[in-house]
This record gives C-alpha cells, structure tokens and sequence, in this order.
C-alpha cells in the first residue's frame, strides 16, 4: 500500500519546486556519460580512478582478518569505535603536525559539529562572507550570542568588522568573550586562496588578550596545496596560530570523511557535545581504510608528482583560455586565482555554455544561485591531474565555437 502525503501538503510542495522553476533555480539529479571528460569533479589528484591508489586500498583490505566487520555496527560512543580509527587520527594528526584529530563522517558533518558546539554563549562569530553552507549550519544552530561576516579574502574588510565589534562590547576587549574567525583557505566555487597570514595579524592587534579562534576549513586545499598536499596552513607554517582546521576526504583524496584537527582538550569536548559525531553511525572499515591508504600516499611523496604535474596543466589551462582574446565581460570572463585547480567561467548564460560543452563530451556544470550570489552565476571548471594537454585544447575550441556562436547571433540581430 502507497503512503502518500496529504493533497495539500502535495500542492504546496509541487508549488515551491514551481517557484523554483520559474527562477531558473529548481536543482535535478543528473548522470552524464562515463565517457565525458572530467572537468568539474573535485578529484583534483585522480586518486579515484588511479591504480597505485586501487591496489594499495585492496591490499588493506584484504589484510583484514577473518571475519573482521566491514561495518562499524554503531555510533563511536557506543559500539563504533576501533583501535583502528584512532590510530588513523593520530597519524592524520601527525601528518599535519597537529595536536590531534577527530574523525567525522563527511566535511559536513564536521563543520556542523565545530560551531554548532564549540562557541559559548555569547561569543562572537566573524565570517567570511562566501563561508562553505556547513559552516552556515554550524553557525545556526550555535549558541553565539552574534554573527557577523566580512568582505570576502578582504583583511581590511575584518579589520572593520572586528574593530566595530570590539569597540562596542567590553568583553571582548578584556578577554572575557571569545571570537572566532571563521574561513577556508581555498574556496569551492571561485577557488582563490585566503590571506591567511593577514587576517592573524589583524587579529592579533585587535585582540591582544588572545580571545581571537581561527577556523579554516582546508577542504579543497587537502592534497593539492602546501608540502606533500598538507594544505594552505602547513604550507604558511600557520599550524600553531590555528584552532581547528578542517580537512576533508572526499576531494582530492578520493575518499569519504572528514577530519578535525585540534587540541586534545577540544578533542574531547567535541566527542562529548558535537552532536554530528555523537548521533551517526561511525565510518566503517573500508573508508577508514580508504582514508588510510590516502593519507599514506601523501606522507610518502608519492602525490607530489601529481601535485607538480596538476600545476603544469593549470598553467596551460590558463594560457589557453588567455588565447581566447577579449570578450565582451557581460558574455564571458574569465576568474582564476593562480595555482588553483579551479576555475571560473562567468557568463549570463552558463548553462548554455555548459550544455555546448556537455555535447561534445566534456563535463561541467553551470553554477547558479542561490548557490552563488545572484548576479555571478559561471560554469565551474575543476582540473585533475588524469587531463591532458589535448582534452584542455578540445575544451577550449568548444568554448571559442560557443563564444563564435553568441557573438553571430548578437551580430545578426543588430
């Protein structure tokens, strides 16, 4: 027998996907033909389909013993717990020269769990304003008394901020109130790289009684940047001026999860109140696994030809699409931050961009608000080591053809 939801409920559902159609906004599920060329995936190293990466995975896996349980069977606190999974966090934390680390199961989760737990009644929250939506959700459902952004990557954008808000609350002047600074070091959708070393000096004058907590998520930084993949921090030497960094699996490290990287007493505060932690069935086997077998890759080098040859191929990308000459900004610009994998084709019209690109086998996927701001709308275009020089040349004639193609129309109705 079919359960379905009352009429009424029905019609007002169907009215707000309506809503979202007639705003161009409604998302669907789509699967595009394997045999597309990948540039949008955030598999920046092609660990997923790399067979040092495969066999090294199998072989862990087959090293389990008999009968060992490839499910976790419960929550971390009650019967989802390994030797393992600890073992796997401290040599995470190792690697990124931290105190130690957390487990989580997605960057989601983890991001969740930090803010909605860690600030006290009353702290302030200063963030950048292009925040990853996880760290949004955190921020919800914290108990800060307030929160604030920021110009995005803007130093003098926090100063303002932050200097408003110290001269209005005297517990913050004298330590008494802590404030957090939250940013990524790489972001997801424009993929330029924050002023990390700036935003602590500023901080550092502003709140010379040290109540100033940064938090970087290194989502899409993990493997890509910094020595051996560490991320952006490691690759300042910032590690003991962070409070928590986040770093992520699913991305260039061809995994699944998330780790939290911090001090042993935040460790164990967040064991006993992150709710994302405390409420979900823990990682299995085969993705700590996976995890493992990653993060063993990056600590032997073995990545960092595929970092090299990822800049090699972001330069050429660069270049290439630097040939394309100058167009018309309201048709088509250009947005790249030098060493990022990615980058930003804006244009009002990305998903016709993306829908030429998409028939001649090459995989993007137009960005539309809400989730960019309105008005800076692109089709995001992701690099992997497994491209080569001639698929970026076959995407950048596509790319020519449809520019050709909307400057002739424009032509022919003038």
């Amino acid at each position: 027998m079919k359960v379905s939801p009352p009429k009424s409920l029905r019609d007002s559902l169907r009215q707000a996907l309506r809503r979202r159609e007639l705003k161009s906004a409604r998302r669907r599920l789509t699967v595009l033909p394997q045999s597309s060329v990948d540039f949008s995936s955030n598999d920046f190293l092609s660990l997923s389909t790399s067979p040092v990466y495969r066999a090294r995975l199998i072989d862990h896996l087959q090293q389990a013993p008999s009968f060992y349980p490839f499910a976790s069977g419960g929550s971390r606190l009650l019967d989802g717990n390994s030797a393992y999974a600890e073992e796997l966090e401290s040599f995470i934390a190792d690697f990124h020269a931290a105190p130690s680390g957390l487990l989580f199961n997605s960057g989601f989760d983890a991001n969740v769990g930090v803010l909605s737990c860690i600030p006290q009644p009353g702290d302030l929250i200063v963030h950048d304003e292009l925040i990853h939506a996880s760290a949004r959700e955190g921020m919800r459902l914290s108990r800060a008394g307030k929160r604030v952004q920021f110009a995005h990557s803007s130093p003098l954008g926090l100063e303002e901020v932050l200097q408003a808000e110290v001269d209005a609350d005297p517990f913050i002047q004298n330590g008494s109130r802590n404030v957090f600074i939250v940013v990524e070091s790489v972001y997801s959708m424009d993929g330029d790289i924050a002023p990390i070393r700036e935003f602590i000096e500023v901080v550092d004058r502003l709140l010379p009684r040290g109540n100033g907590y940064f938090i970087v998520d290194e989502a899409h930084a993990t493997g890509t940047f910094g020595p051996r993949g560490a991320g952006v921090v490691q690759e300042l030497g910032l590690e003991e001026r962070i409070f928590i960094r986040v770093h992520t699996f699913g991305k260039a490290l061809a995994s699944h999860g998330a780790i939290v990287l911090c001090c042993s007493d935040t460790r164990d505060y967040l064991i006993n109140y992150a709710r994302s932690l405390i409420y979900t069935t823990a990682l299995g086997f085969p993705f700590l696994a996976s995890i493992r077998t990653a993060y063993e890759l990056l600590s032997e080098g073995v990545t960092e030809p595929l970092q090299e040859k990822l800049q090699q191929l972001i330069l050429y990308l660069r270049t290439r699409l630097g040939d394309l000459g100058s167009w018309d900004p309201v048709v088509f610009e250009v947005d790249h931050f030098p060493r990022s994998p990615i980058f930003s084709l804006r244009s009002p019209m990305p998903r016709q961009l993306a829908a030429q690109c998409q028939q001649e086998g090459f995989t993007v996927r137009a960005i539309m608000a809400p989730t960019v701001p309105a008005g800076k709308e692109r089709v995001r275009v992701c690099l992997h080591t497994g491209n080569t020089m001639e698929e970026i040349d076959g995407f950048v004639d596509t790319i020519q053809y449809w520019l050709n193609k909307v400057t002739d129309k424009k032509t022919a109705r003038l």
